[in-house]
């Protein structure tokens, strides 16, 4: 029987990103649908689960993506409540790619790095810079300050992330040069998780950290995130500081958004979210 996965994108148009990566990962075909919302998403699950059933249900899946995170994770809910039953099919979340690129960050961050007792600063408070704060204090991290250009923003996502995970994250304010350079001033470690083609952490900044010791950013587009760093870095040493780029980073979340879309077919009763995904790559990470 065919391995099908449905791919749910909330932007208009299906990622054809996704569905390459689908492809990829042994996947017999896609069948993708935009424009998806919590209130239209019901009739596509039905199609999936009404048309195998008993142990065929597990070669069906459903992958829902789409570059507005919260809208997604709404389809994500919607998705549940259409199933009942043992009557479901598995699950995998992965808006804007923020889960896998997420964990790929914080597995390379802790190549052969004990992460534990140390102060992490993360530049840029998007889905991204969420998710890495929360599998970083998950690992032993001591302390993990998430930023943006207005404290107010830093502090009401810091709020959020206490009531969905119980975790705390300390709200920072990163609004020029000189203020990244002071939250980098006692940092262990930096992660540049801004906008694309904007550099957020000057070398200025890190070179003047005496406490430093791994940096990584997720911007593949020049200007790089991190002044200095090279895209092609995995885990360069300069200037005793290791440094990791996108493409190093990106190698590794493509192994793992593989990884956990051949697991959907293991059973139909998995949901792949933040959590569950990055256990996925701790045993991407091990082989």
């Amino acid at each position: 029987m065919k391995k099908l996965l449905l791919h749910l994108d909330t932007d208009p148009i299906p990622s054809a990103f996704d569905q390459a990566v689908a492809y990829d990962s042994n996947v017999d075909n896609v069948i993708a649908y935009g424009g998806i919302t919590r209130d239209n998403v019901t009739p596509h699950v039905h199609g999936m689960i009404f048309t195998r059933g008993g142990k065929n249900l597990k070669n069906s899946a459903i992958f829902i993506g789409g570059s507005n995170v919260p809208a997604s994770e709404m389809v994500g809910n919607a998705v549940k409540k259409a199933f009942f039953g043992p009557v479901k099919v598995s699950v995998m979340l992965d808006p804007n790619g923020s889960n896998t690129t997420a964990a790929a960050i914080a597995r390379k961050v802790m190549s052969d790095y004990d992460i534990t007792g140390k102060k992490v600063v993360i530049i840029g408070s998007g889905p991204v810079g969420q998710r890495s704060a929360l599998f970083l204090l998950k690992e032993g991290a001591a302390e993990v300050v998430i930023t943006s250009r207005d404290i107010t923003r830093s502090k009401a996502i810091v709020h959020q992330m206490k009531e969905a995970y119980g975790i705390d994250v300390t709200p920072g304010q990163a609004r020029s040069d000189e203020s990244v350079a002071a939250l980098l001033k006692d940092a262990h470690v930096a992660i540049a998780a801004g906008p694309a083609g904007v550099c957020v952490i000057p070398d200025i900044a890190w070179k003047n950290s005496d406490s430093l010791e791994v940096i990584a950013d997720v911007n593949a587009v020049p200007p790089q995130g991190v002044e200095g760093l090279e895209v092609m870095d995995n885990g360069t040493e300069k200037q005793g500081i290791r440094f990791y780029g996108a493409i190093a980073i990106g190698n590794f979340k493509m192994k793992v958004h593989r990884g956990a879309i051949e697991s959907l077919y293991e059973s139909n009763d998995q949901f792949l979210d933040e959590t569950t995904i990055y256990d996925i790559a701790c045993k991407v990470d091990k082989q």
